[in-house]
């Protein structure tokens, strides 16, 4: 009589067992199936520390799937960049058309773009497409002082994707050039933020971690101003802008407004500089 019941028991056991895993499973394919995307159209970087590389990174640490679509290639380490490689607009066209076909992104960024064809090609999927919440991180030169683009990509740039965007996020030299007015201050920024909302993005955050005191994100929302200040951390790091943007986007996807996803983003990245680490003879690779 016991044994019957020890194995009436281990079968009840068993069966809650079975029917414990069965809706663990149901559970994870549910978080798969409403698990939010974000694509970065942007240049490689073989270091890891910049690029779609450092985007891809930023995205699963956000908990986004990250989807990808290379401009351009490059040969650097994390002292500069050697040489660019420009990838055809065409096979941009075909990347963005295959992959926009099957996946529909919650978010998406771009970084370097390089060229003026590849910008007049991404600037028609996305309209075809009638893609959301675009970041643009517009990409003049790399941490080490190289140009990216080519003469008058940046002006294509402001004049055909900036009213595209959600969110552009240059830092004061970008937006020096982006603008017209030599942002050293504060005070300049806000004059720059204000010049670049006429070319027509919902909202613009300046990067200020190149100002000599401290760091300065400066966010113009909604026609008002907000600061996120943080302490600066002394040393040369690869990739900060890129960690950046990829970081709002991945907030956007997961529908956070844009200010509560620039603050997540800085904390985000103050964080990932102060973990930083040395893989090379240059500059220190974010810890995304």
């Amino acid at each position: 009589m016991r044994k019957t019941r020890n194995r009436k028991y281990r079968y009840k056991l068993n069966k809650i067992i079975e029917i414990d895993d069965i809706c663990q499973h149901s559970i994870q394919i549910a978080i798969i199936a409403h698990m939010k995307t974000a694509l970065t159209i942007a240049g490689s970087d073989p270091t890891g520390g910049a690029g779609l590389q450092s985007d891809i990174r930023v995205f699963g640490r956000l908990g986004v799937h990250g989807l990808s679509v290379a401009t351009a290639l490059t040969a650097q380490n994390t002292s500069g960049v050697d040489a660019i490689f420009g990838i055809e607009a065409s096979i941009i066209e075909a990347q963005l058309n295959s992959l926009l076909n099957d996946i529909r992104p919650d978010a998406l960024k771009t970084g370097m773009l390089y060229s003026k064809d590849a910008i007049r090609v991404i600037v028609r999927v996305i309209k075809g497409f009638d893609l959301e919440n675009l970041v643009i991180d517009p990409v003049t030169v790399s941490s080490s002082g190289r140009p990216l683009m080519e003469d008058g990509a940046l002006d294509l740039i402001r004049a055909e994707l900036f009213p595209l965007a959600k969110v552009i996020t240059p830092n004061i030299y970008e937006a020096s050039a982006l603008s017209g007015i030599n942002v050293m201050d504060e005070k300049s920024m806000e004059d720059a933020a204000l010049a670049l909302k006429d070319t027509g993005p919902e909202a613009i955050i300046i990067t200020g971690g190149h100002l000599e005191r401290e760091t300065l994100d400066l966010i113009l929302y909604g026609g008002k101003f907000y600061r996120l200040r943080t302490k600066k951390t002394p040393g040369e790091f690869h990739g900060t802008g890129c960690a950046f943007s990829a970081a709002i986007a991945a907030y956007l996807a997961r529908e956070y407004t844009v200010i509560h996803a620039a603050e997540r983003a800085k904390a985000f990245i103050h964080e990932a500089i102060l973990k930083a680490h040395s893989v090379g003879k240059g500059m220190k690779l974010l810890d995304v």
